[in-house]
């Protein structure tokens, strides 16, 4: 019995990581789709594979935070885990409907301090675990902005005597390859996040030693082609707001975005610091856009979208929370 419920529940997890490359794609392809260099469908192929491959280039840092540093391992059930997935999905596939790019990365810490917080109350939650996560969660937006807002002021002055479409000409190209290392640091950053959570699974069901967090291939495999199956699939709805509401793109300000970006989540990566892609790729559009002056990024679009982030950790906290104590009274 006890194996079905932890297939279920990395059944879930996978699911997970599959609505997270469908919500996420955004994040990777945005930028491009927004100035025009690729087409969608090239985009999202080229986003899909660099996905995938992040997690084997960076390492899996954030996944050994996210599987032990969120829920105290005496806490780490199955059926705690399972909660927790659920209350993230189906905020997920709320803020896809409406097109609201908020965060994946917020909507699973909440679910599993909701369901955490079910199961023993706050000494269940690894307090400094989740704040250190919930600091750059939060300051991953501003970092972002001011990264790509410095490369973009760095462009601009080099290129300043070129033509706009030898400029547009060369950025072009070179966005191509920064929207490839973009999506290779999500898939890194994102991608990690299921992995931590399928390996908790596993320690908790006993098929893994407790005393070590070591992923398995085989978890990392698994992970990687459900992201990078979402990503292919990818979420139009907020490509929409992310590549075109949200300000007007050039190419050279698609590259220092995607750059900027990419920066802010390699820097996590290595630390292994789980941070919100979204918030990051959304802060770095607005730094760019804000080159050009300030009313020309649409706040009010951004003011949605920093509202979807505010309420994302307790809506999906509250989900989960009910998903546990429903499975404690029907079982």
């Amino acid at each position: 019995m006890q194996n079905i419920e932890i297939a279920v529940a990395i059944s879930a997890a996978l699911f997970f990581d599959f609505v997270n490359g469908f919500h996420d794609s955004a994040n990777s392809i945005a930028t491009v789709v927004g100035t025009r260099v690729l087409r969608p469908l090239y985009a999202v192929g080229i986003a899909a594979i660099a996905n995938f491959a992040g997690p084997f280039i960076f390492g899996t840092a954030v996944a050994a935070t996210v599987g032990k540093g969120i829920i105290q391992p005496s806490f780490s059930t199955v059926d705690v885990i399972f909660a927790g997935l659920i209350g993230a999905i189906i905020w997920d596939l709320v803020t896809w409907y409406f097109g609201l790019p908020s965060s994946s990365s917020h909507a699973l810490i909440g679910g599993l301090i909701g369901s955490g917080l079910v199961a023993g109350g706050t000494s269940a939650l690894v307090a400094p675990g989740i704040e250190k996560t919930l600091t750059f969660l939060v300051v991953s937006p501003a970092l972002g902005f001011s990264c790509a807002f410095g490369i973009a002021i760095l462009v601009m002055y080099f290129f300043r005597n070129q033509t706009s479409s030898h400029v547009n000409k060369l950025f072009g190209r070179l966005q191509i390859c920064s929207s490839i290392f973009f999506s290779l640091t999500h898939g890194a950053n994102d991608g990690q996040k299921t992995m931590g959570i399928i390996t908790a699974l596993l320690i908790a069901g006993g098929f893994l030693d407790s005393q070590s967090f070591v992923v398995p291939v085989e978890v990392i495999l698994a992970a990687a082609v459900a992201i990078a199956l979402g990503t292919f699939f990818g979420g139009w709805r907020i490509v929409k707001t992310m590549a075109f509401k949200l300000t007007s793109l050039r190419p050279f300000q698609g590259f220092c975005a995607e750059t900027g970006g990419g920066v802010i989540l390699t820097s996590m990566a290595w630390l292994g610091i789980p941070v919100s892609t979204t918030h990051a790729i959304a802060g770095a559009i607005m730094g760019v856009g804000a080159t050009k002056r300030l009313s020309a990024v649409r706040w009010g679009i951004g003011k949605r979208i920093v509202y979807a982030w505010i309420i994302t950790i307790p809506a999906s906290a509250a989900v989960a929370a009910l998903v546990l104590i429903i499975i404690k009274a029907i079982f």
